[in-house]
C-alpha cells in the first residue's frame, strides 16, 4: 500500500509543470504577504491577494506556457488543484498555532460561547437565505461558512469536508473560488464601514473590537479594523475573531455529518462515506503545541508566517484554475445572500457587544 501510494503521488508531483506551478504560487503567495503592508491592501490581506495573482496569471501561463499543448494544459490543471487541496490543509493544520489557547480560556472566556452562538446562527441563515435565493446547495454552505466563520480558511475547511461525485469535482473547484471571491468582497466592504461608521456609535474601543472580531469575515479584516481603535479594541478583536476561528473545527465536522446524513452522493459498497475532516484535528494539536510546549511557542510567529505562505500558495493554485464565467453567472444570488446575512451579522454582533462588554 505504501508504495502504490508513493508510485500514485510521485507521479503526480515529478512532472514539468508541478514545478512551474509550484514556483508561481510560491511567488504570489510572497508577493501578496509583501503587498499586504500597504493600506487599503491591508484590508484583502495576503491570502486575498495571492488568489488574485493566481486569477491573473492563468491568462499568460495559458499564452505562453500552454498553449494549444492539451498535455501540458492538463497537466497545469491537476498541479494547480493538487497544490490547491493538499497546501490548504497543511496551512490550516499550521494555522493552529496563532490560535493560543491560554488566551482565550483565560481573556477570551466570555468570547468563546458567544462565537459558538454567532458562529451556529449566521452559517444557518447564511444557508437559509442562499437556498431561498435558488443557490446550490454546496456553494451556499461554502459561502455560509466563509460569512460566518473566518472567510477563505472557512471556504476551504468546510469544502475539504465535502466529498463530491467524480463529475462534479470542477462544479465545487468553481463554487470554492466562488465563494471565496464572495467573502473577501463582503469582507472588505463591512471592515470600511466599521472603520468610518464604528467611531460615530459612541461604543466604547472593547465594543468596537468586539464588533470587529464578531463580524468580519477574514483575521486581516478584523486587525485591520482593530488596530484603528488602539491596543484595547485590537486585542478585542484578535480575540474575538480567534475564537470565532476555533468554531472552525466543530463546524466542520458538523457539517461534514450533516452533508452525509442528508446531501452526499458518494457511496462505497452502497453505503454512504462520511468525509471526516481529518486535517481539523491538525489544526487543535498545533494549537495545544503553540500554547503549552515552550520552545514550539517561541518558534509560533514563525510557523504561523510559513502557514500564511503555504496558504497563499494554495489561494494561488486555486486562483489559477478558476473559471469567470461560472464566477459571473453563478455567484450573483450567493452574493446577495451573504450581504443580507453580513448584515444581520453585524447587527447581531453590536448587540451582544453592548450586552457583554
Amino acid at each position: 500500500m505504501v508504495k502504490e501510494f508513493c508510485q500514485k503521488w510521485g507521479k503526480r508531483i515529478a512532472t514539468p509543470q508541478m514545478l512551474v506551478i509550484a514556483i508561481v504560487t510560491l511567488a504570489a503567495s510572497f508577493i501578496g504577504a509583501w503587498l499586504k503592508q500597504y493600506p487599503g491592501l491591508s484590508l484583502l490581506g495576503a491570502l486575498i491577494i495571492a488568489l488574485i495573482i493566481g486569477m491573473i496569471v492563468q491568462f499568460p501561463l495559458r499564452k505562453w506556457y500552454v498553449g494549444s499543448d492539451q498535455v501540458r494544459a492538463a497537466g497545469v490543471k491537476d498541479a494547480a488543484g493538487l497544490i490547491a487541496n493538499k497546501l490548504l490543509r497543511l496551512g490550516i493544520i499550521m494555522l493552529g498555532f496563532k490560535l493560543n489557547l491560554d488566551v482565550l480560556f483565560t481573556t477570551g472566556i466570555k468570547c468563546l460561547p458567544l462565537a459558538a452562538i454567532i458562529v451556529a446562527l449566521t452559517v444557518v441563515v447564511t444557508y437559509a437565505i442562499c437556498r431561498w435565493l435558488g443557490v446550490d446547495p454546496l456553494l451556499a454552505i461554502l459561502v455560509a461558512g466563509g460569512t460566518g466563520i473566518c472567510g477563505a480558511a472557512a471556504v476551504m475547511g468546510i469544502s475539504g469536508s465535502i466529498k463530491v461525485a467524480k463529475d462534479r469535482e470542477e462544479e465545487k473547484s468553481n463554487d470554492e473560488v466562488i465563494a471565496v471571491a464572495i467573502v473577501a468582497i463582503m469582507g472588505v466592504v463591512f471592515a470600511l464601514i466599521e472603520l468610518f461608521v464604528g467611531p460615530l456609535t459612541g461604543l466604547t474601543d472593547t465594543q468596537l473590537g468586539i464588533i470587529a472580531g464578531g463580524s468580519l469575515h477574514e483575521i486581516a479584516h478584523a486587525v485591520a479594523v482593530g488596530a484603528a481603535l488602539g491596543p484595547v479594541g485590537e486585542d478585542m478583536a484578535v480575540i474575538m475573531k480567534l475564537s470565532r476561528v476555533l468554531m472552525l473545527v466543530f463546524a466542520a465536522i458538523i457539517i461534514a455529518i450533516w452533508w452525509d446524513k442528508t446531501k452526499s452522493e458518494v457511496k462505497t459498497d452502497g453505503k454512504r462515506k462520511v468525509a471526516f475532516p481529518w486535517f481539523m484535528l491538525g489544526f487543535i494539536i498545533a494549537s495545544i503545541l503553540g500554547t503549552f510546549v515552550p520552545f514550539i511557542r517561541v518558534a509560533a510567529p514563525v510557523l504561523v508566517d510559513i502557514a500564511y505562505i503555504i496558504l497563499g500558495m494554495a489561494m494561488a493554485a486555486l486562483g489559477i484554475n478558476v473559471n469567470f464565467s461560472v464566477l459571473l453567472h453563478r455567484g450573483r444570488n450567493a452574493m446577495i445572500a451573504s450581504f443580507i446575512a453580513s448584515i444581520l451579522l453585524v447587527l447581531f454582533v453590536t448587540l451582544l457587544a453592548v450586552m457583554f462588554f
